[in-house]
């Protein structure tokens, strides 16, 4: 019998909209948090947070080196042996933390090594357990999703991205200390981990008996090498604010993180769109269904570049205005470092992590290409802090990034079989650029009419007309499908008759 109960299928479709929901609700419960805490705290304890939960969370990407991302593969192709699954995943996560927890706790230093002051050392031991607890709660979301428990994993999104916000929030409200901070991340990791064990229980039971070492083998073969690949890519994505902290300290680093502010909800799109693309792209390669998979990719992708481009560009006009208001003038010195990140926005519509999962034979050949190119970063943050400082930095980043980008793009898209008659696929994403651009420049324009005015009119002036000419010009391009058209009508058609039964 398998092991686990056998999950109802649902399309794409329905899976990443349920995903999207969650995350976008995650994103506006986290969206205070921020905004609060560089009000509570000054600029050198926000570059200390900061440098805080940095470690945590390149910790939590890099040290299970993709394992647990085996989920996405194994639990559709092996349902028969899911409990196996699940534990082997489980006991690497609390291996890998664990190991983490004790090395910060015997050796604090180690934080003032990185960071070339020894502000942190005193924290070491929690934020160690911080590591654990975190990278053991994260096995929630994935074995859900992986296992297609879509409103299970709707609600566990939700509740971990609330439960956070509100913790840290009624936190550095009582404290407003770093340690308290910190105090938070551990009760809410706690919470998450309570909440993993007694969701396997109920989908898997028995789980706990299972272990099958031929099963662990393989997941390791899998996984090892992409998560080599991925923890090349982590290291490649956040080295910078290493380097920017270690060469310039951390009240420079509170500025350049300010600068690098992740724009949650874009990021959320992109992983809904990938945890449900990864387990089918993975099947679709498994059925040699290429093509299949050639147009699945070019939808996303049109799809992500329909809210990253916009977002982009009009963010590229209301830079000043959009730090102000969430950060305060106190960090407008961050303007020229948002602009320049913002360029990677757009890139992150060229989806590739779910081809790269499927098409194992490239993961060495990737491998390869992100040793030397992580090197190559090195040396160019290390010169570009040195001449330029914190701008010279992020600007090494957006090279290299674009770069890597380029390369695994022509990479997996030769192993996937894409050929020059798949190009039809990225007609409407060249639409949704010349779109946004119009849209820019007209916002632009009409923002010089707004000298004087406070930050939030600005912004939602500037939305609001943003908005309106990048509808028309995407309608005026016919980018807008007729069924696109159709599910839009059926959307406001419940709209107005939430509201008249409200009423």
């Amino acid at each position: 019998m398998p092991s686990g109960k056998a999950p109802k299928q649902k399309s794409l479709s329905e899976r990443a909209s349920w995903l999207l929901f969650a995350k976008t609700i995650a994103y506006a419960s986290a969206l205070a948090l921020p905004l609060l805490i560089v009000r509570r705290l000054s600029v050198l304890d926000y570059g200390l947070y900061k440098q805080a939960f940095l470690v945590v969370n390149s910790a939590v990407q890099l040290l299970p080196l993709g394992f647990t991302m085996s989920a996405y593969y194994f639990l559709p192709r092996e349902p028969e042996r899911r409990g196996q699954i699940v534990l082997n995943i489980l006991l690497y996560c609390l291996f890998v933390g664990g190991a983490a927890w004790l090395l910060l706790a015997l050796r604090p230093s180690l934080l003032a090594l990185v960071f070339g002051q020894a502000a942190l050392e005193g924290y070491a031991p929690l934020i160690g357990l911080v590591i654990a607890l975190w990278i053991f709660g994260a096995c929630l979301e994935i074995i859900s999703v992986a296992h297609q428990d879509t409103r299970l994993s709707t609600l566990f999104i939700l509740g971990s991205s609330i439960s956070r916000t509100i913790i840290l929030v009624a936190m550095v409200l009582a404290f407003g200390t770093i340690r308290s901070l910190i105090w938070g991340a551990v009760i809410h990791g706690a919470l998450q981990t309570a909440a993993l064990l007694i969701y396997l229980n109920s989908q898997f039971p028995g789980f706990y008996r299972q272990f099958d070492s031929g099963m662990l083998r393989a997941q390791l073969s899998y996984a090892v090498p992409l998560g080599v690949s991925g923890m090349l890519f982590t290291l490649q994505t956040d080295a910078h604010n290493y380097f920017v902290s270690h060469q310039l300290g951390p009240v420079v680093f509170a500025t350049y993180a300010i600068g690098c502010f992740d724009l949650q909800l874009t990021t959320m799109i992109g992983e809904a769109v990938n945890s449900v693309l990864i387990p089918t792209v993975s099947l679709f390669e498994k059925q040699g269904e290429s093509q299949r998979i050639i147009q699945l990719v070019g939808a996303a992708q049109r799809k992500l570049a329909a809210v990253f481009f916009p977002v982009a560009a009009l963010l590229l006009v209301v830079a000043p205005e959009f730090i102000a208001f969430l950060f305060t003038r106190r960090y407008l010195a961050a303007v020229p470092i948002f602009r320049i990140n913002l360029i990677l926005l757009p890139l992150n519509a060229l989806t590739l992590d779910a081809l790269m999962r499927s098409y194992a034979q490239l993961r060495f050949l990737i491998i390869q290409i992100r040793v030397v190119l992580f090197a190559a970063l090195c040396v160019a943050l290390w010169q570009g802090i040195a001449h330029f400082g914190a701008i010279g930095a992020i600007s090494a980043v957006v090279a290299l990034s674009v770069l890597e980008r380029g390369m695994v793009g022509i990479l997996v898209g030769k192993a996937a079989g894409v050929s020059r008659k798949d190009a039809y696929l990225l007609r409407d994403v060249a639409k949704l650029a010349a779109a946004a651009a119009v849209a820019a420049v007209a916002t632009w324009f009409a923002k010089e009419w707004m000298q004087g005015w406070k930050p939030f009119p600005v912004l939602a002036a500037c939305g609001i007309l943003y908005a309106s000419v990048y509808l028309a010009v995407t309608i005026a391009l016919r980018v807008i499908t007729p069924e696109e058209k159709e599910t839009a009508k059926r959307w406001l058609v419940s709209a107005r008759m939430g509201v008249g039964l409200r009423a």
